[in-house]
This record gives structure tokens, sequence and C-alpha cells, in this order.
């Protein structure tokens, strides 16, 4: 068990120092921290014991120590692990780092349509296309849809090179970008040759239905009102949406409202509709990632 704990190449050993700030020992079957520090130890056996102790937990990853680390300085552990997405066909099991994720990782099982709002970082698109590829490859929906405006070149799509696919494909490569560290080449391969992923501009929706599919909106801060309600009103029967976006990264010309803005505001008060807020403390892209948007938070007040 101890080098199951250990992880491959020591990786989560590593993370549980980061954690506690002390340098962790193996000596035989024997894991000690090398501190005198009481708190420090009282974290290091808390964070062991809890590992040890729960049977979900019995191939410890380094995603899965950062889960079970930010359960435990909430208080909230059980939930932390009982909001873990399994994706079938991956070898990844997706937790939750922060409370707002595995907030956001609830909203999306209870709700049709649920809006995440927040910072580069905090992992919103991720987890976004996590539940979608669990919803998909568990057969529980038939397709996943990926859209975004397409604003950041100031220009329509007729006018850039090549066909639909290749015009929109370099605004959906985050999407794509998440999903291929989510499951294999083959897989993802396997889904496109299905119809199993569908990438469609945002302007190209008009007048459709969509059911029996997850539809993911992103970069949504970009939408005006009326495209956003436009998006909102193609769920069909069997459907989901998952609208993410950053206002504080509005690209929209002029002084046009977002129509991420405006739906949460229409919206709030609709119980079959989510609407989540991440902040700064969700941010776990990169430690320096959250002191970036720290500062330009500061500069901004």
């Amino acid at each position: 068990m101890l080098s199951v704990l250990c992880g491959v190449n020591d990786g989560n050993l590593r993370a549980i120092e980061d954690y506690l700030g002390a340098t962790v020992i193996t000596r035989g079957n024997e894991l000690t921290i090398a501190s005198s520090d009481a708190e420090k130890c009282r974290k290091f056996q808390n964070l062991v014991d809890t590992i040890l102790q729960d049977e979900r937990l019995n191939c410890p990853s380094p995603d899965m120590i950062a889960s079970v680390i930010a359960g435990l300085e909430s208080q909230l552990e059980s939930s932390f692990i009982d909001s873990c997405i399994d994706i079938p066909h991956s070898t990844r099991r997706i937790f939750p780092k922060s409370v707002g994720q595995a907030e956001l990782i609830r909203r999306l099982r209870a709700h049709e349509i649920v809006f995440c709002i927040g910072p580069a970082g905090t992992g919103k698109t991720f987890l976004a296309i996590a539940e979608a590829l669990k919803l998909v490859l568990s057969r529980r929906v038939r397709k996943i849809v990926l859209t975004r405006p397409v604003v950041e070149a100031g220009e329509s799509l007729g006018f850039l090179p090549g066909d639909l696919e290749q015009k929109i494909n370099p605004y959906l490569r985050p999407l794509y970008d998440a999903m291929e560290s989510l499951v294999s080449p083959e897989t993802l391969r396997r889904m496109e040759d299905s119809s199993m992923i569908e990438v469609a501009p945002l302007a190209y929706m008009r007048g459709r239905s969509l059911e029996n599919a997850v539809i993911i909106l992103d970069e949504a801060q970009n939408t005006t009102r009326e495209q956003m309600k436009m998006f909102l009103t193609r769920l069909g029967q069997g459907s989901r949406a998952i609208i993410t976006g950053d206002p504080t990264q509005i690209d929209l010309q002029g002084r046009q409202e977002s129509g991420l803005t405006h739906a949460t505001r229409v919206l709030r008060n609709v119980p079959e509709i989510a609407i989540i807020q991440l902040e700064n403390a969700d941010v776990v892209r990169n430690a320096l990632v959250k002191k970036i948007v720290q500062a330009y938070e500061q500069e901004k007040n």
C-alpha cells in the first residue's frame, strides 16, 4: 500500500510535501514527516488516515491528493470525494480541488442548464468538458456540441480560409485541449468518426433544436443578449447546457451588454437553472496564475 500511496515517481509524496511545507520520508513500510511542528504532524496524520481509510481512494493520484487536501481544509472531505467525475474509457478520475469546483460538479449533475462564471484558471471549462465526456461515453446523451462566439478576430467566418470546421477550429482549441487530456487519441477519434462531437459556430445555431446532447458554450461573456437568448432556446428534449465565461474578459465592441451578464441577471430566480460563481480562491491551474489574477484585481480596485 505504501508504494501506491507514494504514487508514480513519488508524485503523491511531492503533493503532500507541498501542502505541509515539510519533507516526507519513507522507511520500509512507514511514512514519517521530517518536522516537529505539531500542526504539520496533525495535518499529515489526518491526511494519510483519510486516504487509507476510504476505499474510494484505493489508487491515489496527485489530483486526488489535492482534492482530499482541499476537502480537509474546508472540512468537506466526503463531499469532495463524492464529487469525483469518472469518465468511461479514461484512465483519469477528476476530483475537485476547491470548494467552488466541488459545488460546480454537484450543480452540473443536478441541473439542465448551468452557468459557470469565474476567472482564468478556475477549471470551469475543464470540468464542463469532463462532465460532458462522462455523459456521452456512458450513453446518457448522444453527443457533445461545442460552440463559442467568434469575436476575437473582428471578422466574420466567411472571410476566413478553409471549410467550416477549419474556420472554427482555432476558437475551439481550448476545448479540444481539455478533451485530449481526459481521453485517449483513439477514443477521441472514435467519437469524432461516430459524430459524437460536433463543433458549431454560435451564429450557425439559429433555427436548430438540439436534442439528447450536452451543449457547451465557452467564452460566453462575448455573446450579445440576442445570441445568448437564441442559444438557450436551442435546448431540446434530453439535453443539457453548460455555459462558461469570465465577465472581466469581454471583447464585445461598443457598449453592448454581455449576454452572459444579462442572462445571469434575468434567470437568477429560475430554479431549474444553476448559476455558480468561481472566485480567485478556486484558481487551480498554477499557483502563479492565482497571483496574476489577484494582482489584476488589486490594480482594478
